[in-house]
């Protein structure tokens, strides 16, 4: 079977965030599920933009939309545990930005998932991408440099 591998870009980082495994993300396996992950990096992503003052929902004039998302497991983890997402945003290149985020255990760092996300900012009007703003590249750059 082949694996999705992704490698995180640890020079990116532009925001980190605290969270950890309620007892309704637990599966039948009684471990992280599949859908709480991903519910779980989507807030840490919302929170990382958030804090750069470009919720997706207006990152500078346009919204955002997932085109992909792409997941490699390292580890379970369960409730109680404490995590830290970390997003890492390389420099856009064409009209997408690809999103990349490592969830671990807050008191190991051990790894439990590594996720890219490739999203496109929509011209709403057009009903079609854009390339990414100056002012967002701007925005991204100044946060992997803080």
């Amino acid at each position: 079977m082949e694996r999705v591998q992704l490698d995180f870009p640890d020079a990116a980082i532009i925001h980190r965030h605290s969270l950890s495994v309620r007892v309704t993300d637990m599966n039948y396996g009684r471990h992280l599920g599949h859908d709480a992950l991903v519910s779980l990096l989507h807030e840490a992503r919302i929170q990382a933009f958030a804090s750069l003052d470009m919720p997706e929902w207006d990152m500078h004039g346009y919204p955002s939309v997932v085109a992909d998302l792409a997941v490699h497991y390292q580890s379970e983890a369960r409730w109680p545990d404490a995590l830290v997402v970390e997003t890492a945003v390389p420099a856009p290149e064409g009209k997408a930005l690809t999103v990349y985020q490592r969830m671990v255990h807050a008191d190991s760092g051990k790894p439990v998932a590594t996720a890219r996300v490739n999203q496109l900012l929509i011209d709403m009007a057009a009903g079609r991408p854009v390339a990414v703003p100056a002012s967002v590249v701007d925005a991204l750059a100044q946060a992997r440099n803080a």
